[in-house]
């Protein structure tokens, strides 16, 4: 536990720097990081990295390796256009708990730019928000990472273990940047990943499986309708099918602990929708793309098997034919078990900030968590600032939050890794 002048000195800096801190938020929003695009906000942060003296570490995807994973998802998208950032701190002496700093650089489609207040990628300041797509999720904890660590060295203190700080791709599709950080060999006796989560811990989330689903029938004229088979209308039976799939899952709940009181943590979306060649054909094809969770614990295999059934017996007909792809995730879910020494210190440093204490929650959304708390054992603490409309038009963080939260995380790193004064 830190004494109340070294939490002063580490509080007071991250104050100093806060306006920096934001400036360079906004910055990394402006970077429109989206899939396979990530290359100039990947530079941003490796030049920022690399400025505080930081081992330098770049590497693009290896394909071949991740697909020996039993974590790895497939990609949709060349792996030449997907690159990782790791900068590595190591002290004059190795004397405490080594730690990972872990963040995703990616970010996910802004949907039609003109139904947003603002541009996407203005990172506009308003009423104590910042806004831009990633903005919460989560450029501004990777901001967060760094200041964080700044603090420590502008007190005047100098971090007492290995430090890795993290800037990985395909968090929002795959889970293969950081899993392929984890191939790398980047360990550590525990990990923070600064998502937007409301000033809270993540106690346990769930696995996604995305896959593609092909439904074929019968084209003809228009004029001769009754004779052909509509695979747009067979699409939406098959797409019952799998709402029916997801009542039965969430209906099973009960048995799966910290889900109980969730009201609904089993989500199939239906992400994207395209088929038919002309308006007056009967249409031939009908394609759709999908998200669907499945609880810890539950293999990924065994949850794909069950959807792969489902399709199987969707009653669409012999002229139809349905067909499913994997395109992404193929995670399982995972759980942080209580009452490890991470959390205890996070816990620690949650109430010297916020004065209250830690609240952890479940999510049904997937983190990157599951890549070091399942393959390697490591503690993923999965905690970060106030954020609103993730994912949706006028994406936001609440900036004070942010300075609280870089608080937190920088009184984590005094705590876990320990602190020596400076030379």
């Amino acid at each position: 536990m830190l004494n109340p002048e070294t939490v002063r000195r580490i509080t007071a800096a991250v104050d100093a720097a806060f306006d920096r801190q934001l400036e360079f938020t906004a910055e990394l929003i402006r970077h429109p990081s989206l899939r396979a695009a990530e290359a100039s906000a990947q530079d941003l942060m490796f030049a920022e990295l690399e400025s505080r003296g930081l081992a330098m570490d770049r590497w693009t995807l290896d394909g071949d390796a991740l697909a020996t994973h039993v974590g790895y998802g497939p990609t949709t998208v060349a792996f030449g256009d997907l690159t990782n950032v790791v900068g590595t701190y190591t002290p004059p002496e190795e004397k405490g708990r080594s730690l990972i700093l872990n963040g995703h650089i990616d970010v996910v489609p802004t949907g039609p730019e003109e139904t947003w207040e603002r541009s996407p990628w203005d990172a506009a300041m308003k009423d104590g928000w910042m806004y831009g797509r990633g903005a919460g999720d989560m450029k501004a904890g990777l901001a967060a990472n760094l200041f964080a660590f700044d603090a420590i060295r502008a007190a005047g203190l100098t971090p007492a273990s290995t430090i890795h700080f993290q800037s990985v791709v395909e968090e929002e599709c795959t889970g293969n940047g950081s899993l392929a950080a984890l191939q790398r060999g980047y360990t550590a006796d525990a990990v923070i990943i600064p998502e937007p989560e409301e000033n809270m811990l993540v106690r346990a989330n769930v696995g996604v499986i995305w896959f593609r689903v092909r439904v074929s029938g019968k084209p003809t004229h228009v004029r001769e309708m009754a004779s052909g088979f509509n695979a747009i209308d067979a699409a939406y039976t098959v797409m019952g099918a799998l709402r029916e799939l997801e009542a039965k899952w969430n209906a099973d709940k009960d048995s799966h602990r910290y889900f109980e009181d969730v009201d609904h943590p089993i989500n199939v979306n239906i992400g994207m929708i395209s088929g038919g060649d002309w308006p007056s054909s009967v249409p031939s094809w009908c394609e759709f793309d999908v998200r669907a969770a499945l609880y810890p614990g539950v293999p990924a295999a065994e949850a794909w098997d069950e959807i792969q059934e489902c399709l199987r017996t969707t009653g669409v007909g012999p002229s139809v034919s349905v067909a499913a792809e994997r395109t992404g995730f193929f995670s399982e879910g995972y759980v942080l078990e209580e009452g490890s020494e991470a959390e205890a210190v996070l816990a620690s440093a949650h109430q010297d900030v916020f004065g209250m204490a830690l609240q952890s929650f479940t999510t049904p959304g997937y983190l990157d968590g599951r890549v070091f708390n399942l393959y390697a054992g490591i503690p993923a603490l999965v905690y970060g600032p106030v954020s609103e409309a993730i994912h949706g038009f006028d994406e936001r963080v609440s900036i004070e939050s942010v300075r609280q939260v870089t608080k937190t995380i920088a009184l984590f790193i005094a705590d876990w890794c320990g602190v020596t004064e400076a030379a």
